[in-house]
């Protein structure tokens, strides 16, 4: 069976996955409400809910919090499907303001691509050498170290300034320079208005003098991330299932219930258990229909070992010799907790399904979003981003988060507060 074929082609039918983030009322959740009732995917009832004084106000599709409503801002992450004629989509509307960041990595971390919103009415848009503002730099920022694979800027409100294609022109300038510096490299810039449509769904051709296609259009060409079909074999124990009720299925040993990280497993191969350093043979794998089969990364899987081994929920099945387990990590941290990063924390870290403590050994230095220059740092800020090294209880078989979205992801947890402190990716 070729299951990386099987893979590529069930990825590439899937739902596009994207966020819109940016900066505070740049219109992310005004540009959702666009694309949902340009398309057709709003009921009319749906529209009279969310209409004020006549006037249907689009943001509210989206902000479904009474605090949202009551404020006028996107406080958590909320998706909506929707589907045309070409694709099927799942977009979630990210908040932009400082504090919620964590909601916005949280998102970030499993988009295939990420619309970043810049407002040209808050822009110096007259002048060539115009500064971005600094949200939108770190979360274009954000959206990379996270490899949300495409990223497309979109303009909007320019029907809001005088000049609309001087504003854009300028505005595509400095974008250049930032991700030129950044080594960013964006799908497309598109000018747009949410408000009234203008390259959402239907192409405006000529309008700031853009001849490319609308944002929707560009969204349907897009690409989902690639399964980590090339990686060896990985998968992160989530449930063990005691006993089936079918001998003929189960053969009367547990199964072990998860979906596969990388690689892809089928019968008779041998696994190593982690952290017991066991091995056994797959007897059996289960799809998530439970039939008989190999399966590939990205997709969950029922294994069956060949005899009974110690394994639980949090442990890893892993293709033996192919990892090295270590207790030392060098990661680049994205900081969302209230209280500062300080060496000397401990924290509980979760990999997979695994919980591990995790003491901060040193902070090797800060990102500065404004210059993108490292500097030194004996301490990290709220939504700060930057370079340290972790000292593990345990050993963790990662890999970099570069090769691997699934194993060189880790999650920092406050372990007296419960909250989740930093998103940690390894370098």
């Amino acid at each position: 069976m070729d299951t990386t074929a099987t893979a590529t082609a069930t990825d590439h039918d899937a739902a596009l996955r994207f966020i819109t983030c940016g900066s505070v009322d740049d219109g992310k959740s005004t540009l959702i409400g666009r694309l949902l009732v340009d398309s057709r995917a709003v009921l009319q009832d749906q529209l009279a809910s969310v209409s004020r004084s006549g006037e249907t106000d689009l943001a509210l599709l989206t902000d479904g919090l009474s605090a949202e409503r009551e404020q006028g801002i996107t406080i958590d992450v909320a998706y909506r499907y929707f589907a045309t004629p070409a694709r099927k989509f799942i977009i979630g509307d990210a908040p932009g303001h400082e504090q919620y960041t964590r909601n916005m990595v949280t998102a970030a971390s499993s988009a295939d691509a990420a619309v970043v919103l810049v407002d040209a009415t808050k822009l110096k848009w007259q002048e060539p050498g115009l500064e971005l503002l600094p949200q939108t730099r770190r979360h274009t920022l954000l959206a990379k170290l996270l490899r949300v694979p495409s990223i497309v800027f979109a303009v909007n409100k320019l029907d809001a300034v005088e000049d609309p294609a001087l504003a854009f022109a300028n505005i595509l300038g400095a974008l250049e320079t930032f991700t030129q510096a950044a080594g960013i490299a964006p799908r497309a810039v598109v000018p747009i208005s949410a408000l009234k449509g203008f390259n959402v769904v239907e192409a405006r051709p000529g309008w700031c003098g853009y001849q490319g296609l609308s944002l929707l259009a560009l969204l349907e060409q897009l690409d989902v991330t690639p399964a980590e079909a090339a990686e060896a074999f990985a998968f992160p124990v989530q449930w063990v299932e005691k006993f089936s009720g079918s001998a003929d299925t189960s053969q009367g040993r547990r199964v072990f219930w998860g979906r596969v990280a990388t690689g892809h497993v089928q019968q008779g191969q041998e696994v190593t258990v982690l952290p017991s350093g066991q091995t056994a043979k797959v007897a059996q794998v289960l799809d998530h229909v439970r039939e008989p089969g190999a399966v590939a990364a990205r997709h969950s899987a029922g294994i069956i070992l060949d005899r009974e081994v110690d394994v639980s929920r949090g442990d890893w099945l892993l293709a033996p010799g192919a990892f090295t387990p270590s207790r030392e990590v060098s990661a680049t941290i994205a900081w969302m907790d209230d209280e500062p990063l300080v060496a000397g924390r401990v924290y509980w870290a979760l990999h997979g399904h695994r919980w591990v403590k995790a003491k901060v050994r040193r902070i090797v230095h800060k990102l500065d979003v404004n210059t993108l220059a490292e500097e030194d740092a004996d301490h990290l800020e709220p939504n700060g981003i930057g370079h340290v090294e972790l000292a593990l209880q345990e050993p963790l078989a990662t890999l970099p988060y570069e090769r691997s979205r699934a194993l060189g992801a880790l999650v920092l947890v406050d372990t007296a507060s419960h909250k989740t402190s930093g998103a940690v990716l390894v370098r």
